[in-house]
């Protein structure tokens, strides 16, 4: 498809960032199907008493991983399981590097750990609270040498707020770079923690959100309190300990060697190394048997094979028990580990205690179930939801008792009206693109959609608790005053909460019957827009092609880019950085003399084909083909205004004629109002347009009765 000059192709790159920043979002809805295969009644005594030895789990991996929906999920596994002190079984399955063939060889193969690295950091930390070198209830400035930032409120930040991810800090997740760092621009631990540390946005140990940064901060204060670097401290007092031979965090020497091949859906992902300051939150590299070993401690109250104690009994107790929870049935995060993915009607057990990582080419999972004294560890070499099936299918047919659907207490059900005070936009602490809308429905139901899942009704089966079709938990946070503040569901992100959005104020030239008004008063809930009655919003006013690159850019949540403006009239811009990250993520382009001409108002068709850039080529122009266009569209953008038409990205401004022909007025600039409808469909709308378009490529490919 032939395009002007002043835009380009989307690149690869731009979905890679969008799927990085959510990529929690993917791994989770497949995670019931494995389970649903093999139904295990939980008052069945048979199924209760379910003995877990070496033969019948090594049976059990065989035919877990021999399954052909598994196999295609990863290239290659390892996998390692514990019980009363033994490895009942450690195997391998595929290949840890697919050109080669070379099997998985579960002892040697050297697999990235991703976010079970910062299991290892909560053991460091506490073995520092035993030594009465930190506190858990200390304020974290206390460790900081200096570093500051801001808290306006006055609740400090504390360590043990950093280990359940309860710190209230805006979200500063890893960027780009941490992941093969160019040489020598790597920065230390107190280099980038005094670079990029966030302020505070939340009252501390208020809400949940998965947090990065809080753990880079532990390894920082590890390294603080006990006066050696971080790698240091870690090889002498955890790795050793525990003989953790081939555990370290630099991809050098006997590792490298030994380091599996990541792979993605279109590549190979060569061995990387990673950041200084990535180290702490999911640097580590590790074999499963090592990580057996880890498990084995812990498991025997905090004693190593060799009879050192790693740590001690109390301190095991306490890294087990999770410290908050929106409901009982939804436990949050304990002293390094976090609930386990919801199984059908009975929600996260509190008795497990789970650890789950990614990084790009791996992802993992450790699990302990310490009242059985068992522990599973599993990492494969490509990103995907092969732990989840992994984890309902071990506990489905070992341990039923924790996925037994819960026995609900009797309550009283709240009246339509009462429901209503859950309505509303709630917006994902860490990932901000994810935003969920609840509402009434019908027979007194609630309804709660996003674009990723569609629309699905809740049944109130508790106070502030309420289940879908598939018997999943969604729960909300009421405070003292009665107001709704939270809620956390399980298919998004289930680690971290969702927060309402505001009552918006509107604004003084927007009133209620306004044909936009539903779509600026969203973005105005959701913080897009000042929340300032006394403002006028200028509905009707041109949208530059800078603001609206400002806009898409805040709306998907990727951090901007810190290199200077490759576009020369760009360079001192108020959106100078938005600008420069969609160019960096080929969205757009300059023109033959490299300018992009920024305060230049845009078209709808311009609009357009930069949401069709930022697709990636999710819908190939054929599939578009069948979607009627009237009035004048450039033929470089006839694709992209297809997609917006099929999609619903728009406003009333789009009218469908008799025929089915939509005239998107594509020439036309795009005004603040119609821009405000795009970003709150991107943000809210269902599957429903992307699944027309499906719909029509399946039934291109079935044959005709």
């Amino acid at each position: 498809m032939k395009k002007t000059n002043i835009w380009r192709a989307a690149s690869v790159k731009w979905t890679k960032a969008v799927m990085a920043s959510a990529l929690v979002l993917t791994l989770l809805p497949p995670a019931l199907s494995y389970a649903a295969q093999e139904p295990v009644a939980a008052s069945s005594p048979a199924a209760r008493d379910t003995a877990l030895t070496a033969s019948t789990v090594t049976a059990f991996l065989d035919e877990f991983f021999e399954l052909e929906s598994i196999r295609e999920l990863a290239p290659g596994a390892a996998v390692v399981v514990v019980k009363d002190g033994q490895v009942l079984a450690q195997k391998g399955y595929g290949y840890a590097d697919v050109e080669s063939e070379r099997p998985v060889d579960p002892k040697k193969d050297v697999f990235r750990m991703a976010s079970v690295s910062k299991t290892f950091t909560a053991a460091a930390v506490m073995q520092l609270v035993e030594q009465g070198k930190l506190s858990l209830d200390a304020d974290i400035r206390t460790y900081l040498g200096g570093v500051t930032f801001g808290n306006p409120f006055a609740e400090p930040v504390t360590v043990a707020d950093l280990l359940t991810h309860r710190s209230g800090f805006k979200i500063q997740d890893a960027r780009q770079e941490d992941l093969d760092p160019k040489p020598n621009r790597d920065m230390n631990m107190k280099e980038y923690v005094t670079k990029y540390m966030p302020d505070v946005a939340r009252e501390p140990g208020t809400a949940y959100m998965y947090d990065n940064f809080a753990f880079l901060l532990l390894g920082y204060i590890v390294q603080q309190a006990s006066g050696v670097p971080y790698e240091q401290y870690m090889e002498q007092n955890v790795f050793a300990p525990l003989d953790m031979k081939s555990s370290g965090f630099q991809l050098k020497g006997d590792l490298l060697k030994r380091s599996v091949t990541g792979y993605a859906a279109e590549e190979t992902i060569k061995p990387y190394p990673v950041s200084q300051s990535f180290m702490p939150q999911g640097g580590m590299l590790s074999t499963t048997e090592d990580i057996a070993k880890f498990m084995t401690a812990f498991l025997n109250e905090g004693k190593t094979a060799s009879g050192t104690q790693l740590l001690k009994a109390d301190t095991v107790a306490a890294m087990s028990e999770y410290r908050s929870a929106i409901h009982p049935l939804l436990p949050d995060s304990t002293y390094g580990f976090e609930a386990p993915s919801q199984l059908p009607g009975a929600g996260s057990s509190s008795k497990v205690i789970t650890k789950a990582g990614d990084v790009p080419g791996a992802s993992s999972l450790m699990f302990l179930i310490p009242e059985q004294d068992t522990g599973v560890f599993v990492v494969y070499n490509q990103n995907g939801a092969l732990r989840e099936q992994l984890y309902a299918a071990f506990i489905a047919r070992f341990f039923p008792q924790y996925g037994a659907e819960a026995k609900l207490p009797a309550f009283t059900a709240e009246a339509p009206e009462q429901l209503e005070r859950y309505a509303g936009l709630y917006k994902d602490l860490r990932v901000e693109s994810v935003v969920s809308k609840v509402g009434p429905g019908s027979r007194g139901r609630m309804v709660i959609s996003d674009p990723l899942t569609g629309e699905r009704a809740l049944r109130q089966v508790g106070p502030g608790l309420f289940m879908d079709a598939n018997k999943m938990l969604v729960a909300f946070k009421t405070e003292a005053d009665g107001s709704v503040s939270y809620l956390k569901e399980p298919y998004l992100n289930p680690m971290g909460y969702e927060q309402k959005g505001q009552v918006p104020a509107g604004f003084n030239d927007i009133k209620s019957t306004h044909p936009y008004a539903s779509y600026i008063l969203d973005l105005q809930s959701l913080g897009y827009y000042p929340n300032d009655p006394n403002l006028s919003f200028g509905p009707d006013e041109a949208v530059t092609r800078a603001e609206y690159i400002d806009m898409l850019m805040r709306t998907s949540a990727i951090p901007l880019s810190e290199k200077a403006p490759q576009l020369k009239d760009v360079k001192g811009h108020p959106y100078a950085a938005a600008v420069q990250t969609a160019y960096e993520y080929g969205l757009i382009s300059g023109n033959a003399k490299g300018l992009f001409e920024p305060d230049r108002p845009i078209t709808r068709q311009e609009a357009a084909l930069i949401i069709y850039n930022s697709m990636g080529g999710l819908y190939p122009d054929e599939l578009l083909e069948p979607i009627e266009l009237k009035g004048k569209t450039d033929k470089w953008a006839e694709s992209a205004v297809k997609l917006l038409v099929a999609l619903g990205y728009h406003g009333p401004e789009v009218k469908i004629d008799a025929s089915g022909a939509a005239d998107f007025q594509s020439r036309k600039v795009l005004t603040r109002a119609e821009n405000a409808a795009i970003n709150d469909l991107l943000l809210t709308s269902t599957v429903s347009g992307a699944a027309k378009i499906d719909d029509q490529a399946q039934a291109e490919k079935e044959p005709a009765a």
